[in-house]
């Protein structure tokens, strides 16, 4: 999971700032070299200090700049077959909230070496839901919610979202659906356009 986040931080800086700003918060959070390996496992430590020099470099608060990661990694094209992955969890918004405890297992289909937290979706209300991911990288909780409210914008859904926090199972957030059908969504097809 961790080398997965590592590079995935590394390309939104990158994408998003530039390479310069990559190359500065690569110095800054002393990593030793310019690039993260997408086959190879890092200490947590290294990813904690790029998200911290990242933030001080851009003058942003960390969490901030992980919901940023989470939007982008829904949203950058280069990232398209993510976006694909995700929204195979159904035809509207609230199916693709029931089925966030499948994506794991459907992730593992296309890397059978990610391992993923466990997700589990609670409803405590009317088009309200508790999301908890299972302990793992500290901050995912709030790339959760950047994607989450990337997503809930593809579906055309408008969604409130708040991170509520870590608890024992992990960091929590709470989702009010406030309009499922809110705006037009971005179009999706099942199968891709070949050619």
């Amino acid at each position: 999971m961790h080398r997965l986040i590592n590079r995935s931080l590394q390309c939104f800086l990158r994408d998003t700032y530039g390479a310069a700003t990559w190359a500065e918060v690569a110095r800054d959070a002393r990593l030793g070299f310019d690039s993260f390996e997408v086959m190879l496992t890092y200490d947590l430590g290294l990813t904690e200090a790029v998200i911290h020099a990242a933030a001080r470099r851009l003058d942003r608060p960390p969490e901030a700049l992980l919901e940023d990661l989470g939007t982008y990694l829904v949203s950058h094209h280069n990232l398209e077959s993510l976006r694909r992955l995700l929204r195979f969890g159904g035809v509207r918004f609230v199916d693709f909230l029931h089925s966030l405890e499948e994506l794991p297992g459907r992730a593992r289909l296309v890397l059978d070496d990610l391992d993923l937290p466990i997700l589990t979706l609670t409803e405590t209300g009317e088009s309200s839901f508790v999301l908890t991911s299972g302990p793992s990288v500290p901050g995912l909780g709030h790339v959760i919610m950047g994607m989450l409210r990337a997503i809930a914008d593809d579906y055309g859904a408008l969604a409130l979202l708040d991170h509520a926090g870590s608890g024992p199972e992990g960091e929590v957030v709470h989702i009010q659906l406030l309009e499922e059908d809110f705006a037009a969504g971005r179009r999706f097809e099942l199968s891709a356009r070949l050619g």
